[in-house]
């Protein structure tokens, strides 16, 4: 059983940042068989990430953080938005909370970066959750990956 307490905490080391990449491929390129040459991108070394750490040091989720050039071409070019993704809970986390405190580090880190709204691409499945952090659906559904995904926004 994973222990409930854990911190987010925005990644500054190689330590974390290596954490970052071994939870998105178990979930991403492991659990969704997502090819991993689609997983990472030319984003990651740009990116904020954020990493969900127990107490014992085990990484329990991540998240990361595209803004000003590296997310105009998820937001339309508007410089006041960022884009928060490749948010991924290992399995054993699930349902402790994990996925809504990296949600809310990622924005923490957008309203410190001075942006107005933070757009995501949510997989079709998981819209329920980001609507229940007060993300609103816009467009529609289009895949990536093979996966269906549904762009969603929230202001702050």
């Amino acid at each position: 059983m994973i222990p409930s307490a854990y911190v987010v905490r925005v990644v500054e080391d190689p330590a974390d940042r290596e954490a970052c990449f071994a939870v998105r491929k178990e979930v991403f390129v492991v659990e969704q068989q997502v090819p991993e040459d689609l997983e990472n991108d030319e984003f990651d070394a740009d990116a904020l990430h954020v990493l969900a750490v127990r107490e014992d040091g085990v990484a329990l989720g991540t998240g990361r953080l595209l803004y000003g050039e590296a997310a105009a071409g998820r937001t339309g070019g508007d410089p006041s938005l960022g884009s928060l993704g490749r948010l991924a809970v290992r399995k054993e986390a699930r349902g402790l909370g994990v996925g809504v405190a990296l949600v809310r580090g990622v924005e923490e880190a957008a309203r410190g970066l001075g942006l107005a709204a933070v757009d995501l691409h949510a997989q079709t499945s998981a819209a329920g959750f980001y609507e229940r952090l007060g993300y609103a659906g816009y467009g529609d559904e289009f895949y990536e990956a093979g996966i269906a995904h549904l762009s969603m926004r929230r202001s702050f």
